[in-house]
């Protein structure tokens, strides 16, 4: 297995929008710098912060389809993050400070009948992934292009908000990784198990509404997975355009 690094993607607020990078530098036991590092937590829920939480405590495209057509960009020096949306003005604020501008731009995305954002929460050196261990997710190009067949039409693959997406294996290979290790670029990362895929990934990531029922799709191939999450063993830097080959 020979394959190259195509994309790497970091999600700063979870479920609230995708920012493209050409190189990062990973870290033993942690997740992609910056990726879910604020989630954003919805009426009723515990999550304050203190600790990981499940996604069932946020806000996030499954049930609020409209979020999946922001995009994000942040900067690390001052924290603060650009949000864009196409139908909303942008937005540029500091999560750890201005949390009430935030949560009056995203309001009006919000479908009626849902939990409103309630808060912006962040477990410091953690981000909130739906793991409950760091991960970053991989994908496929050729198992994307599986389901565009399938489908018989392009699929954005920003429906799968996939931190590092690869191009040489062949479909479905990736679940093959799973339990064994891999090398990209300087980092050395175990693949722990398949990505389970949610409503989110029906939402068209340029309009933010409903227009493909990804799930039924996947269920041809006898499940409903699309990925995996894989963690760092050995930290170090990659760029597009690195190799993936076996540790």
């Amino acid at each position: 297995m020979t394959a190259r690094l195509t994309g790497i993607w970091r999600h700063p607020i979870k479920a609230h929008g995708r920012e493209a990078l050409e190189q990062v530098d990973l870290a033993l036991g942690a997740t992609l710098p910056w990726d879910r590092a604020w989630a954003v937590a919805r009426e009723g829920a515990a999550a304050d912060g203190s600790a990981w939480a499940p996604c069932s405590e946020f806000t996030r495209g499954a049930r609020a389809p409209a979020l999946m057509a922001i995009t994000a960009a942040l900067d690390p020096a001052t924290e603060a993050v650009t949000l864009t949306h196409p139908e909303r003005p942008a937005l540029t604020f500091r999560p750890d400070h201005d949390a009430d501008a935030f949560l009056d731009w995203v309001r009006p995305l919000m479908p009626e009948g849902r939990a409103a954002p309630a808060r912006l929460v962040r477990v410091p050196g953690r981000g909130m992934t739906d793991t409950d261990y760091p991960s970053l997710s991989i994908c496929n190009h050729a198992s994307h292009r599986a389901v565009e067949q399938r489908l018989g039409r392009p699929l954005s693959p920003h429906r799968w908000r996939g931190n590092l997406w690869v191009e040489g294996l062949a479909p479905w290979e990736e679940f093959d990784l799973v339990g064994r290790e891999i090398r990209v670029g300087a980092t050395r990362l175990r693949v722990v198990e398949r990505t389970g895929r949610c409503r989110a990934t029906m939402a068209n990531p340029e309009t933010g509404r409903v227009d493909v029922d990804t799930l039924a799709l996947l269920r041809e191939w006898g499940h409903e997975d699309f990925a995996v999450y894989a963690e760092v063993v050995e930290g170090g830097a990659i760029a597009l355009g690195d190799t993936v080959t076996p540790a």
